[in-house]
C-alpha cells in the first residue's frame, strides 16, 4: 500500500534553494567565521561539562546551565550562518538528573513565533558524534550524518522556522534509548524557549521532524509530552517520523541474520545496557565479546553492511539462544517499546517503508513479518493503530511497499514538511484512523526463566 502524502508547494524548488542554501555554506569563507568558543570536537571541551556549585538536581528540566554562540559548520567548513548552543539540565533514562546539549539556529525571516525541532539520524554509541559538535566543526566519519542533513534543516530555515537540534542521545551516547532521547528532546525545547540569546519564548510553536533513530526521539517526545512536559506538549502543533522503531526486540528478530543492518543488533544491545546499567558479558560468547569491544564507540556507518549474516546466536552463549532467557534484556526491551509509552495528544503523521529486501533484509519471522530492513512494517501500523484507538484520532499513516528504509526517507522529508507546514496554518490533521491495516501485538516480551 503506498499512499500519496501532502506535499509542499513546488517541493522541487524548495529542495534545490535548500541544496543551494547548504553549498552557500560550505563555500563561505573562512575568514566570515570567527569565534571565541572554538568548535566542539573533543570530549574535553569544558561546555559540555556541568561544573556549578549547585547539583544539577536543585536545577528544573530544561534549565539553561551554559550559552554560547558560534558559527554553523558543514563539513567542518565554517558558514556565516550563527548556531547558538545550550548546555541543559534534563533527565536519563533511569530518572536521574543530567547534563545535555542542544543547538538553535534562529529563522531566515527573524520569525520567533514557530520552531522545529529537528531530531539527528546520526545513531552513533560515541558522545562525540553528536550533531551539536558536527555543527561547531567535527569532522570525523561519525560525523558525516549530522553534517549532511543540513539538507534536511535548510528548508525549515528557508520556510522561516527557528530550528533547534538537541544531541537526542545525551552525552553517553545511549543509542536506541527511546524514553532518554524524548526527555533529551523535551528539555531542548524547553531550554530553547528559555534562553534570550533564541529570540523565542514560552509562547513559540513546536513541530517535532526526525527519520529513524530521529523518529525514536521525536516519537518518545510526542509520547512523553503530555506527562513529562505539558507546558512544551500545549505548543505542539504535530509531530512527524518515518522509519519508525517501536518494539525493538521485534526488530532484533528481523535483522537477525540479514546483509546490511545486522550490525545495528550489537549496538542496540550496548545503548540498552549503558543506559540502563545491564553488564553483557556473563552472556556473550567470546565471538560476541569482541563485537561489542569494536561497536563500543561505533558510529552506524561503522556497524552497516560490515556483519553481515551476524546473527544472534553468534553473539551469545548455547544457553541464551532464545534472548528471552536473559532476563535484564527483556526488562530493558519492554522500557524502549514505545507501544508501552502513553499516547500522543498532539497530531501525528507516521510513514513507513516495507521494501527491505531491496536492502538485503529477507527475514519474515511469524507475529513480525517484513519491513524496510530495520524497521518493522507491522509494528508502525500497529502503533499507528493504537494511538487512534486510544484517542488521538489526528494520526495520518503512509506507507511504502516498494521502498527500503533509505529510500523511504526521500519519499517522507517532502511530505513531512508539507504537513507540518498545514499544522502551523492551523488547518485540521488528516486522519487514516479507520483505514490503517492491522499490524503485530506491541505486547511486552515475558522472561523464559
Amino acid at each position: 500500500m503506498i499512499q500519496r502524502g501532502v506535499m509542499v508547494k513546488n517541493p522541487v524548488r524548495l529542495l534545490a534553494a535548500a541544496v543551494a542554501l547548504t553549498l552557500t555554506f560550505v563555500a563561505a569563507p573562512a575568514a566570515t567565521a570567527a569565534t571565541a568558543a572554538g568548535p566542539a570536537t573533543t570530549s574535553a571541551d569544558p561546555f559540555y561539562a556541568y561544573s556549578g556549585d549547585e547539583p544539577l538536581s536543585s536545577f528544573a528540566p530544561g534549565t539553561v546551565l551554559k550559552t554560547r554562540t558560534l558559527n554553523y559548520h558543514v563539513v567542518g567548513v565554517p558558514t556565516p550562518l550563527k548556531a547558538v548552543q545550550l548546555l541543559y539540565r534534563t533527565t536519563d533514562a533511569q530518572g536521574r538528573p543530567s547534563a545535555n546539549v542542544t543547538t538553535v539556529v534562529r529563522s531566515l525571516t527573524g520569525d520567533s513565533g514557530k520552531a522545529v525541532s529537528y531530531q539527528s539520524f546520526y545513531d552513533s554509541l560515541n558522545p562525540e558524534h553528536g550533531p551539536s559538535r558536527a555543527i561547531a566543526g567535527d569532522v570525523s566519519l561519525g560525523g558525516l550524518i549530522p553534517n549532511a542533513e543540513a539538507l534536511f534543516i535548510a528548508p525549515a530555515l528557508l520556510l522561516g522556522y527557528n530550528v533547534v537540534i538537541p544531541d537526542t542521545e545525551g552525552q553517553t551516547a545511549n543509542f536506541a534509548a527511546g524514553p532518554e532521547y524524548g526527555t533529551n528532546t523535551l528539555d531542548s525545547v524547553r531550554a530553547a524557549t528559555r534562553s534570550a540569546e533564541t529570540g523565542m519564548n514560552a509562547s513559540t510553536k513546536f513541530g517535532l521532524i526526525g527519520y529513524s533513530g530521529g523518529a525514536i526521539a521525536t516519537g518518545w517526545a510526542a509520547a512523553l509530552a503530555p506527562g513529562y512536559a505539558p507546558d512544551v506538549d500545549r505548543n505542539l502543533v504535530g509531530f512527524t517520523e518515518g522509519g519508525v522503531l517501536v518494539a525493538p526486540a521485534h526488530n532484533l528478530k528481523y535483522v537477525d541474520g540479514s546483509v546490511a543492518w545486522t550490525g545495528v543488533l550489537p549496538m542496540a544491545l550496548i545503548g540498552a545496557s549503558r543506559a540502563f546499567g545491564i553488564d553483557l558479558k556473563p552472556y556473550a560468547s567470546s565471538y560476541g565479546l569482541q563485537v561489542l569491544k569494536d561497536l563500543e564507540k561505533a558510529s552506524i556507518i561503522d556497524a552497516v553492511g560490515h556483519y553481515p549474516g551476524l546473527t544472534w546466536a553468534k553473539l551469545v552463549k548455547p544457553e541464551y539462544v532464545n534472548p528471552n532467557s536473559i532476563r535484564p534484556f527483556v526488562e530493558a526491551v519492554n522500557k524502549i517499546n514505545i507501544g508501552q509509552a502513553p499516547t500522543p495528544t498532539a497530531p501525528g503523521f507516521i510513514a513507513q517503508g516495507n521494501g527491505g529486501v531491496f536492502e538485503g533484509t529477507f527475514g519474515n519471522p511469524p507475529g513480525i513479518g517484513t519491513g524496510d530492513g530495520v524497521m518493522v512494517a507491522g509494528d508502525v501500523r500497529a502503533l499507528a493503530n493504537q494511538y487512534c484507538a486510544t484517542g488521538n484520532r489526528s494520526i495520518k499513516y503512509e506507507q511504502y511497499d516498494v521502498l527500503s528504509h533509505v529510500g523511504a526517507a526521500a519519499a517522507w522529508a517532502p511530505s513531512a514538511i508539507g504537513w507540518l507546514n498545514d499544522r502551523f496554518a492551523g488547518k485540521a490533521a488528516p486522519t487514516s484512523c479507520g483505514h490503517i491495516p492491522a499490524g503485530n501485538s506491541l505486547a511486552p516480551e515475558r522472561p523464559t526463566s
